[in-house]
């Protein structure tokens, strides 16, 4: 039963991107105005949180994934959409570390109480993905998932910090085996 949940998630995640971008309405930026109001009150926080049209700048750190750190500069457009029940994440960046471009659909999923992820990103190989469960912790967004290290899984958690309604930070970081997190990305994002 997980399987198919999961399956008609993408599915219904795929109908959605495709209907964003095909519609006359995705080939625009809507209005403030016009946009969406969120359909539920977990979908209204995460809005009045993330939702605008951002400046980004992302540090990666130096180590293993970037043995010369490296940096990017883009845009990152975060807006509600289907009626206001999922928040939408369109990234695009390039830099020192390579062109990024993404995208991201978050939703409530009302029956385990956690936001769901759906992301794409410029990967050939695996461009699409399930990739995690997401809640509140305080005033921080917590995304919690796993992704394969050298063939072993590995936690991985992207938490938003310093939201305010001008700016926020997200800093992607990779579980250091020994109940800490290793920061590996630092996004910071500055409304437009």
């Amino acid at each position: 039963m997980g399987v198919l949940r999961s399956l008609l998630v993408f599915v219904f995640c795929c109908l959605l991107v495709a209907f964003h971008f095909l519609s006359p309405a995705g080939a625009q930026r809507p209005a403030t105005s016009t946009a969406p109001s969120a359909a539920i009150p977990e979908m209204a926080r995460l809005a009045r949180a993330l939702a605008g049209d951002w400046i980004t700048t992302e540090h990666m750190e130096r180590g293993e994934f970037f043995p010369n750190g490296g940096e990017r500069r883009g845009r990152a457009y975060i807006h509600l959409a289907a009626g206001g029940t999922t928040l939408v994440n369109e990234i695009h960046s390039d830099g020192s570390a390579g062109k990024l471009d993404g995208l991201v659909v978050i939703w409530w999923d009302s029956g385990s109480k956690t936001y769901r992820f759906f992301t794409c990103f410029n990967d050939p190989k695996s461009p699409c993905e399930i990739r995690g469960t997401a809640h509140w912790e305080g005033d921080e967004f917590v995304n919690e998932y796993e992704e394969s290290v050298h063939g072993k899984p590995t936690k991985w958690r992207d938490t938003w910090i310093h939201i305010t309604s001008d700016s926020h930070t997200l800093v992607a970081s990779m579980d250091a085996g020994n109940g800490s997190w290793l920061p590996l990305i630092t996004t910071t994002a500055s409304r437009r």
